[in-house]
């Protein structure tokens, strides 16, 4: 079983930047793809950006690249989403995903519950 805290949300204006962080509980952290998904009001819940176990291997949704970097600490047990560029439309909450040796960008079995992104015009 794996824990997920997600930190590093708040009130940013347009043009910004946020650091979210996810510190994932156990010793295997190693071990799993993790990723950032977020859910915008009264939108589903879609992929932003997600990192193999090891690093050696990254994927961004279109609306983030070029502003959004993910990277990983294994040794910290942590994830890291660097938003950059924020827009409006960023606004979200936004949630850490895991999944053991994971190939798959979109399936997950651990979920965080959630820290609050919002961007101002």
């Amino acid at each position: 079983q794996v824990q997920l805290v997600e930190s590093g949300g708040g009130l940013v204006q347009a043009g910004g930047s946020l650091r979210l962080s996810c510190t994932a509980s156990g010793r295997t952290f190693s071990r799993y793809t993790m990723a950032w998904f977020r859910q915008a009001p009264g939108k589903e819940r879609e992929f932003v950006a997600g990192v193999r176990w090891l690093g050696q291997d990254t994927k961004f949704a279109d609306s983030v690249k070029g502003r959004f970097t993910i990277f990983r600490e294994n040794a910290k047990n942590t994830v890291y989403l660097q938003m950059n560029s924020l827009r409006p439309e960023d606004t979200a909450d936004y949630y850490c995903a895991a999944r053991e040796y994971s190939t798959s960008w979109t399936t997950y079995d651990y979920w965080g519950q959630g820290t609050r992104v919002t961007v101002s015009s």
